[in-house]
């Protein structure tokens, strides 16, 4: 009786440590600093964490009965006691009792485990596709069903306090780092597929909300689904190490009812439709300028700084360059392909014609350069349809 109540308090005593540790480790969640995994907005990451609380708890249990044993076995059998260590070589039975139970247990967990992959890999009849591709340092969203296109870059607020010596303080810029120009806009309660890739280098799409993350790989296309549950906004990043503005390259999305979806979706027509007039009309030089320079401060000033004096040897300065003051068709095929063996990327996948026209007509005609040049959207357009 008296070794029965013994071990009693020893499993009690080890159930309350493990307790402690269960009630440290959950406690955060109830402040907003959660140290548990989250349960994410979708199917596939609240079976994750499903999966990720019924292994938990196995342990908790292996633990509960190994310690218990263990501490039983020390304040029990303990030398002061007059016990002295066995002396055999092994157990047949042991043996087969550690290597049965353990099979046993590893079963168990594999059932969840292989649903949660399949799952997570296998994807149903989805009702849009959209494809993601990772540019550097941007990413690139195009609905096919739906015929629209967008690429979306860090925001303006976060792209200008990043810099060296810009005089704004991070902490003053809401979401630092983790905002963007242009989000993916998402039904809820929708089967989507996505489809990604990279153009350059390899990315890495992640949002943690969504319970999955996947490799963006140039010349390969990674397959992945996801079905949001709850309308919201949601944060990732990407999570492979890209290059020099790999930190400055996040994902949000915006989740909406499908009523509101719809609603933008129409907006996003109305505007391409507009975009393309915009295309085919004659801009006044002013309003080049005026887009040009709100385009060089969100794409081009990362490299070539605000005042276009770039940062030699890597990024040359715009400000007096012979090829912002040269040939203006040079200068078009320069940011249209790109330079090989430069840092300088080919911008005709990335921006739009109206975009890139501004940005030729504002580098061309600032920074002390004076070339005069009046670049047309239409022009852009026509050299890029060949």
């Amino acid at each position: 009786m008296k070794k029965q109540n013994t071990f009693i308090v020893a499993a009690a005593v080890t159930a309350a440590v493990i307790a402690a540790f269960w009630l440290l480790l959950a406690a955060p969640a109830y402040t907003g600093n959660a140290i548990n995994m989250t349960q994410g907005v979708t199917s596939q990451s609240v079976l994750s964490y499903q999966l990720h609380m019924i292994i938990l708890w196995i342990c908790v249990v292996i633990g509960i009965i190994v310690f218990s044993a263990m501490f039983y076995s020390i304040v029990m059998h303990r030398k002061s006691k007059g016990h002295e260590a066995a002396q055999f070589t092994h157990s047949t039975k042991a043996e087969i009792v550690w290597t049965i139970i353990p099979i046993i247990i590893l079963i168990v967990m594999a059932v969840p485990a292989t649903t949660a992959l399949v799952n997570m890999e296998v994807a149903p009849e989805t009702e849009m596709t959209i494809k993601i591709t990772g540019f550097q340092w941007r990413w690139k969203y195009q609905y096919v069903e739906d015929e629209i296109e967008f690429i979306s870059s860090l925001d303006t607020g976060s792209n200008f306090a990043r810099r060296l010596a810009s005089g704004t303080d991070p902490s003053s810029v809401e979401n630092y780092l983790l905002n963007v120009d242009k989000p993916l806009v998402l039904p809820a309660n929708t089967k989507i597929k996505f489809l990604i890739t990279a153009d350059d280098v390899i990315h890495s799409w992640w949002v943690p909300a969504l319970g999955w993350k996947r490799d963006a790989i140039p010349g390969f296309i990674n397959e992945a689904w996801t079905e949001v549950m709850e309308p919201g906004t949601y944060r990732g990043q990407c999570a492979e190490l890209c290059g020099k503005d790999h930190g400055f390259m996040p994902i949000v999305l915006n989740v909406l009812p499908k009523a509101e979806y719809q609603a933008w979706v129409n907006q996003q027509r109305q505007g391409m439709a507009h975009e393309q007039a915009e295309i085919e009309r004659l801009w006044a030089r002013d309003e080049l300028m005026d887009l040009g320079q709100e385009v060089y401060a969100a794409q081009c000033a990362t490299c070539h700084q605000a005042d276009g004096q770039g940062l030699a040897p890597a990024f040359p300065a715009l400000a007096g360059s012979p090829v912002a003051n040269g040939p203006v068709d040079e200068n078009i095929a320069v940011i249209l392909h790109g330079r090989e063996g430069t840092a300088m990327q080919a911008w005709g996948r990335m921006l739009s014609d109206s975009d890139i026209a501004a940005a030729l007509t504002y580098t061309r005609n600032a920074f002390g350069n004076e070339t005069g040049d009046v670049v047309q959207p239409q022009t852009i357009a026509r050299i890029k349809n060949g």
